[in-house]
């Protein structure tokens, strides 16, 4: 069959008007390669370039694949819907978000201690951090396990924290989501609290022994606490749900402090992780000079850090 002048014309500029509504379907080219592994920026990581959403597709054209929102909870829903769309446009996968803020001026919450109430009021927070998880497409929320209290035993506070951990994950397990628990330093930014190291956070995850529980590994604090990184992480690989970077002293951008990460970049890609890595750090210049400073950092651990 043969197409008069016409027709072709027609069909030529049906085609014009669609091709801005399938470009809009696919998620943007980035302007740069993307990382081998999922390094993920936060709000205030590329700062001069606008606001939360200016700064994701920031991220996304230099290559970054994953975003982290430690403050999403607390963000309005329509705000937490807005991200969750960015991400999904370029593509990028969401990291964690903490489900249950501590109240660190108050020392609190004792999970170990004598009061259920507090742990009650934990769980509590869980359960509606599951609308937060779903509205953003995120399987991982950060856990902090509380202070310790220093009236009661250590062994009992570790059992009544396995307990109720035990609980969490059996609220959070049916909808996909695995809660990560944060072992922080106490040597300078956290003192008292109840979990210090990722190997404490091993024993309380094998105690609870749950897929919907696992260990947060946040190589800044660890280094801190006990260094050792890499065997940390090998000896409790089979428990860690997330990592987050951050080099010390000082914790900026590797490169900044005396944390090798291309070996741990190196290590990692040996054990295919495919998972995202929080850049939980500040940059050590401000204004675009840091960000740009960041990016070249990110670009050298992961060439430093070879193909396996």
């Amino acid at each position: 069959m043969t197409l008069s002048r016409r027709t072709l014309l027609a069909m030529g500029a049906a085609a014009s008007s669609l091709a801005p509504a399938l470009a809009g379907s696919r998620p943007p080219r980035s302007n740069a390669a993307r990382f081998s592994l999922g390094y993920a920026p936060h709000e205030g990581s590329f700062a001069s370039r606008g606001g939360l959403l200016e700064q994701i597709a920031f991220a996304a054209d230099q290559g970054f694949t994953a975003w982290e929102d430690n403050e999403a909870r607390s963000r309005p829903v329509a705000e937490q819907e807005r991200m969750a769309r960015a991400l999904a446009q370029r593509g990028m996968k969401m990291g964690v978000f903490v489900a249950s803020m501590p109240r660190w001026a108050q020392s609190r919450p004792l999970l170990g201690g004598n009061d259920d109430a507090e742990r009650e009021a934990f769980l509590a927070d869980i359960r509606t951090s599951i609308d937060v998880a779903r509205r953003l497409d995120a399987t991982r929320m950060t856990i902090v396990t509380g202070f310790l209290d220093p009236k009661v035993p250590v062994d009992i506070q570790t059992a009544r924290i396995i307990d109720v951990m035990r609980r969490a994950g059996d609220i959070v397990a049916p909808h996909g989501v695995a809660m990560v628990m944060e072992p922080l330093n106490t040597r300078t930014n956290h003192p008292g609290v109840y979990m210090q190291t990722i190997a404490q956070g091993f024993a309380v995850a094998r105690g609870v022994n749950s897929p919907a529980v696992k260990i947060l590994a946040d190589l800044y604090h660890e280094q801190i606490q006990s260094g050792n990184l890499i065997p940390a992480l090998e000896m409790c690989w089979s428990e860690i749900g997330y990592l987050q970077f951050g080099d010390n002293p000082g914790r900026n951008e590797p490169g900044t402090g005396e944390v090798n990460f291309a070996a741990i970049v190196r290590w990692l890609r040996a054990r295919r992780y495919a998972g995202v890595i929080g850049m939980e750090h500040g940059n050590s210049l401000a204004g675009r000079a840091g960000e740009e400073r960041l990016i070249a950092a990110y670009r050298e651990i992961d060439r430093q850090g070879g193909n396996v």
